[in-house]
């Protein structure tokens, strides 16, 4: 091997090193980014049965305020670790609420049915969220009359069930084909990593400002969520 060629490869390997030095430097940023406290002094995580068996104590300690935990989607999809997760929140002393995954393919009377046999009666619960997104295996459009109309069922009944108004995840695309937070009068999550958000017709409550932050004691990112400071 030359002596030209063993130069060129020791350098090749030092920018291969220092690329996947920054690359492993990026992502653990990334993990543990969340907004400022000064800002947003109330913060917590959305997790599901994806997350595995969580430690709920250190969820607390390291930092998360509240909990909203994947209750299931549609008519008939219940998340297996429901029952665990929103037990385990409660008895962190934590916060905890209900999140639904609406789904344009069911109709709204069974998805809430699924949701208040599945969501107990808690008088301490944070409102119940619903998200509102397009959900892969579901190619419906329907008008947006249609999809207002069966927002309002669903919503009526599993807020008879959980005596609050609703709080309604709107992901930007379902937003923008449907204008949701023009057409309903509910209190708004939106998401947006690491970037506030400017895609509702009106101001936000709460913020999912980090997909894929990592906590010990939960397998797997999380969904890091911030409520806007009251004026």
């Amino acid at each position: 091997m030359s002596g030209i060629l063993r130069k060129r490869l020791i350098w090749l390997a030092v920018i291969v090193t220092i690329g996947v030095v920054i690359y492993f430097a990026a992502w653990h940023y990334v993990g543990k980014w969340t907004p400022e406290r000064d800002l947003y002094p109330t913060q917590g995580v959305s997790v599901s049965e994806s997350n595995g068996a969580i430690n709920w104590p250190n969820v607390k300690a390291l930092g998360a305020d509240f909990a909203y935990i994947r209750m299931g989607s549609g008519s008939a999809v219940r998340d297996s670790k429901f029952a665990d997760n929103f037990a385990g929140a409660r008895k962190a002393d934590m916060r905890v609420g209900a999140l639904h995954q609406y789904n344009l393919c069911d109709i709204a009377q069974d998805q809430a049915t699924n949701f208040v046999t599945t969501v107990p009666r808690y008088s301490a619960a944070l409102p119940p969220a619903i998200e509102l997104d397009f959900r892969e295996g579901c190619k419906k459009r329907p008008a947006r009359s249609l999809v207002l109309s069966e927002l309002g069922t669903f919503l009526n009944q599993i807020e008879s069930h959980s005596g609050k108004p609703a709080i309604l995840l709107i992901r930007k695309s379902f937003e923008q084909k449907y204008q949701v937070s023009k057409g309903i009068s509910r209190t708004i999550w939106v998401a947006g990593n690491f970037f506030e958000p400017e895609y509702a017709a009106k101001p936000w409550a709460m913020w999912q400002a980090n997909a894929y932050y990592r906590i010990w004691g939960i397998d797997g990112p999380v969904q890091w969520n911030v409520v806007q400071a009251s004026e």
